[in-house]
């Protein structure tokens, strides 16, 4: 019997045997002839695959491939059309969807259950779950409502209370959203310390996929193709699976071209030739593969860089009494492949601006040179008119495109090589899907021919194959790059060198890449957490009388301080959350101007909102390290 996870108890201390090479390990969820359909064409046609006891398992396909459909069959939630679903006897399955329902209820009981808070204030791994995903484990953070949620913080409090629960199979519906880097890596060091949990997990993170999975499943054209080894291992089998269907392709159509050049020669009725040779002829010709679906990507022209691209010289920004980024000299170079990471609220959206001239520093200069042609890729999706056809949209930017050496194309012919058939190119854009609608926003971004280009979180909404085909596009650009990004991989593929805000008004460099981020944050956070309890040396040092002389915080101040400081960081994670909300209901009412203009009325006040909460968290940082 199939139990779900959401009445499941917890169930501290269970054992399990280690699991050996030579041991069987049991089936826990097998799929068998399975075909789902929503419509004309299957989304699952007759897919049989199966997690076994101890698999770690990470699905990938294209957007609308049929991923989270077989996640929701496997766990029971959807009932396929024809075959079944076999679950091992009383088999415990944890799911995270994407839209969960709601629930009236607060944080604490929907993530804690019934355990005793002693019992569970004593566990370590719940104090860290839960300073991880949901902020602490004080009043403030457990008592808040789950109504009261944005998306992203009902996904981690939805995450945190699964990681509470004992489960055998714990099923992960694109778990790496609206987490940032460090909580990623966190997220995936405890799920790989975690060997008894089974995993099946859809994400683009490909990061994600390389720590915590071994086996790959890709959902192509209604089918589940299965690899071993994580997404690195995986990209390898298909590469070489690829070779080998070329040098099978070839010798079939050398055989096809040979069987078609026989059924030319002689008299032509077909009744003269050999019934098993036509029969043939039909069979390779039926068997033909289709074309392949996936987007053809040319090098856009660009204006050329000269040796300057952008001096910062002195520069401080600020937003209302905020001091951002204070006393910065920084160069950007031609061809630089940078990439920008940091903690939330640090100002890294403010400081690709500020680079570009949208934005003008308080203090200092910022000087580009004079060739410099510079576009952003924003989080959001607002310069889309939705009530346009796909291909007026890329005309607004330009109707032809320059490919160098005297060829061009038009944007017809653009839209089809990079994926946009000509039925689709007729379909409003907001129509299209989310990922389909960031495509179309970096295809006219590069139709305007930039030499700097920013890409603010430009992995939202795709699926790994077409991050692939994005990031060989950027392969082909060059100019200069400025990415912000929390997809490790995307990061680490795209760009040469790293720099980081850590919330003090400096710019780091990271020759380690990622890696020293995630070192030089850790470092941070347990400064501040010894500050907090007293426990640093310089601390332990002082005399009271010293303490009071210099004006540092006693531990109890500290306490409250830190405190302070992580309530700002939650309002401030929930105002982030609330503003991509109405910036996607913005899209969705375009064409409502009265809606519309109650939803800009509500977006100026959660901006206001949010530049208050950065201020206080700010001032909460400066207590805090003062």
């Amino acid at each position: 019997m199939l139990r779900s996870a959401t009445n499941a108890p917890p169930r501290p201390g269970r054992q399990r045997l280690p699991t050996l090479a030579t041991v069987t390990r049991r089936p826990l969820l097998t799929a068998e002839d399975v075909t789902v359909s929503f419509g004309r064409d299957p989304v699952l046609d007759q897919v049989t695959a199966g997690l076994l006891e101890g698999d770690r398992i990470g699905v990938v396909g294209r957007n609308g491939g049929g991923k989270s459909t077989l996640l929701r069959v496997l766990s029971g939630q959807l009932p396929p059309n024809t075959g079944r679903v076999v679950a091992a006897r009383d088999l415990r399955v944890g799911v995270l969807e994407q839209d969960p329902e709601p629930v009236r209820n607060t944080v604490g009981p929907h993530v804690i259950g019934d355990r005793a808070e002693h019992d569970w204030a004593a566990d370590p791994q719940a104090r860290e779950v839960l300073t991880e995903l949901v902020g602490g484990f004080d009043d403030q953070a457990l008592g808040r409502s789950l109504l009261t949620l944005s998306g992203g913080e009902r996904r981690r409090v939805d995450l945190a209370r699964l990681l509470l629960l004992e489960l055998d199979v714990l099923v992960l519906d694109e778990p790496t959203n609206h987490l940032d880097v460090e909580s990623i890596s966190w997220l995936a060091e405890h799920l790989v310390a975690r060997r008894g949990l089974s995993l099946i997990t859809v994400t683009h993170d490909r990061w994600f996929l390389d720590a915590v999975t071994d086996r790959t499943w890709e959902v192509v054209r209604g089918e589940v193709q299965q690899y071993d080894g994580g997404y690195s291992a995986y990209v390898l089998a298909k590469a070489e699976r690829a070779r080998q269907q070329t040098a099978e392709w070839a010798r079939r159509n050398n055989l096809l071209r040979k069987e078609l050049a026989w059924l030319r020669r002689g008299p032509p009725a077909r009744t003269s030739k050999p019934k098993f040779r036509i029969d043939a002829a039909n069979e390779l010709i039926a068997a033909e593969p289709p074309p392949r679906d996936a987007a053809d990507l040319v090098a856009f022209a660009s204006a050329r860089l000269g040796k300057k691209v952008i001096e910062v010289s002195d520069a401080q920004l600020s937003v209302g009494n905020r001091t951002l980024i204070d006393r910065l000299t920084w160069s950007v170079g031609p061809g630089d492949r940078i990439g920008l990471v940091g903690v939330n609220g640090a100002g890294k959206t403010s400081l690709v601006r500020m680079l570009l001239g949208d934005l003008a520093p308080v203090a200092g200069r910022v000087v580009h040179g004079s060739t410099v042609r510079g576009a952003i890729l924003s989080q959001h999706l607002e310069e889309l008119d939705p009530k346009l056809r796909l291909l007026q949209s890329v005309e607004e930017v330009a109707t032809r495109v320059e490919l160098g050496k005297g060829r061009e194309l038009s944007a017809s012919q653009l839209c089809e090589r990079l994926g946009f058939g000509p039925d689709l190119q007729w379909t409003p854009v907001g129509d299209l899907s989310g990922g389909q609608r960031r495509r179309l926003q970096l295809t006219r971004l590069l139709m305007a021919g930039p030499n700097v280009l920013v890409l603010d979180e430009p992995t939202n909404d795709f699926d790994v194959e077409t991050l692939a085909a994005v990031e060989d596009l950027l392969d082909t650009f060059a100019g200069t790059l400025l990415v912000i990004s929390h997809d490790r991989y995307f990061l680490e593929r795209v760009c040469d060198r790293f720099v980081a805000l850590l919330g003090d008004g400096r710019l780091r460099d990271l020759p380690g890449g990622v890696e020293e981020y995630l070192r030089l944050r850790h470092a941070q956070v347990e400064r501040a957490t010894r500050v907090a309890e007293g426990t640093s040396p310089t601390a332990k040092s002082k005399s009271p009388d010293a303490s009071a002389a210099t004006g540092a915080l006693t531990a109890a101040q500290q306490r409250a301080a830190r405190k302070e400081l992580a309530k700002w960081e939650r309002v401030l994670q929930r105002a982030e959350d609330e503003v991509e909300r109405l910036h996607a209901q913005v899209v969705e009412h375009a064409t409502d101007y009265a809606r519309l203009s109650e939803l800009q009325a509500e977006l100026a006040l959660v901006q206001q909102r949010k530049a208050e909460a950065e201020e206080a968290w700010l001032a909460a940082a400066e207590a805090l390290d003062g």
